[in-house]
């Protein structure tokens, strides 16, 4: 395993947030004057499973943020996957439409799927119309299908996706729906135990496209270990390098953050760009509400062409 520096950072520029941050894996985007995180749902029960749970804030991005409802758990993910939620949301906009992937599994295996719901009107959750699943693993394969994040460079459509097994993918996306093409590993950390590696999120920023990815273990409390680690390219193929210079497919990356005082074990993360600034969004668990986890939001700043949170 390549050893990788801690990168050291001023005072944190965490967002001040109001209302209510229960948010697991959260997403933010924008409609309107409207701000929404979206994030994987809450645990139920098979036979009523938790579909992706919303929060919206007319306020601004700090807030109050306040819960919404659910989009639905479309019938086939009941049918097919021993699951209590679906996961792992990001929404992007594509003309009037913003499409919603997500991630539906059994805890611990890759039989997984990436869905897809559309929608005209984010903020009602009746109006997610769902498109069924866009991309599968079983087992036997050697990847995850987990964790989507979809962006645009140019005209070209992406979507990255893994989590553990063989790394962080990414492919080519026509028609906002059909992954084609090569497939690429963008990150792994060979020789660490299960490659705990997952929730890719890139964003492109001058010259360089910055990968941020979660490390280590989530959803254990007290005993999680999740921590966000960065690597940038000059293309979104890679490959990406870390602040040493190491390649973060054979296991290179800059950590970011680990956490915040009480607030344990930072991962499950988005990005957002408004305006002139760069957001990172992102989960921990706080110990001052039995490490239940809690949204959080951060200012990017830039340090020679690196992210630092100050």
């Amino acid at each position: 395993m390549t050893t990788v520096r801690v990168r050291k950072t001023a005072a944190p520029h965490r967002l001040a947030l109001t209302g209510d941050l229960s948010a697991h894996d959260p997403t933010l985007f924008k409609a309107g004057n409207i701000y929404y995180v979206f994030s994987t749902g809450l645990i139920q029960t098979e036979d009523d499973p938790g579909g992706i749970l919303m929060h919206r804030s007319t306020g601004g991005i700090t807030g109050p943020w306040e819960p919404i409802g659910a989009v639905a758990v479309p019938q086939w993910a009941n049918d097919n996957y021993k699951t209590p939620h679906l996961w792992a949301p990001q929404v992007v906009k594509n003309g009037d439409t913003y499409h919603l992937y997500y991630a539906v599994s059994e805890f611990g295996k890759n039989h997984s799927a990436i869905g897809l719901a559309v929608s005209t009107n984010p903020g009602d959750p009746a109006s997610w119309h769902d498109q069924g699943p866009i991309l599968k693993s079983e087992p036997g394969d050697d990847h995850n299908a987990i964790d989507p994040m979809v962006f645009q460079d140019g005209g070209q459509w992406w979507i990255t996706w893994g989590s553990f097994w063989s790394g962080l993918k990414l492919q080519k996306l026509r028609n906002m729906r059909i992954p084609t093409g090569l497939v690429t590993t963008l990150g792994s950390r060979p020789g660490v135990m299960y490659n705990p590696i997952e929730a890719p999120a890139i964003l492109k920023r001058g010259n360089y496209y910055y990968l941020f990815m979660s490390w280590d273990s989530c959803c254990q409390g007290a005993n999680s270990t999740y921590k966000i680690a960065v690597g940038r390219s000059k293309t979104p193929s890679g490959p990406y390098l870390d602040a040493n210079g190491e390649r973060l497919d054979e296991g290179g990356g800059t950590v970011l953050l680990t956490g915040r005082g009480n607030l344990h074990a930072a991962g499950g993360q988005d990005v957002f760009h408004e305006g002139e600034s760069d957001y990172l969004i992102y989960h921990s668990y706080d110990a001052q509400q039995n490490y239940a986890p809690v949204m959080s939001i951060e200012r990017l700043g830039w340090v020679n062409d690196w992210p630092v949170l100050k």
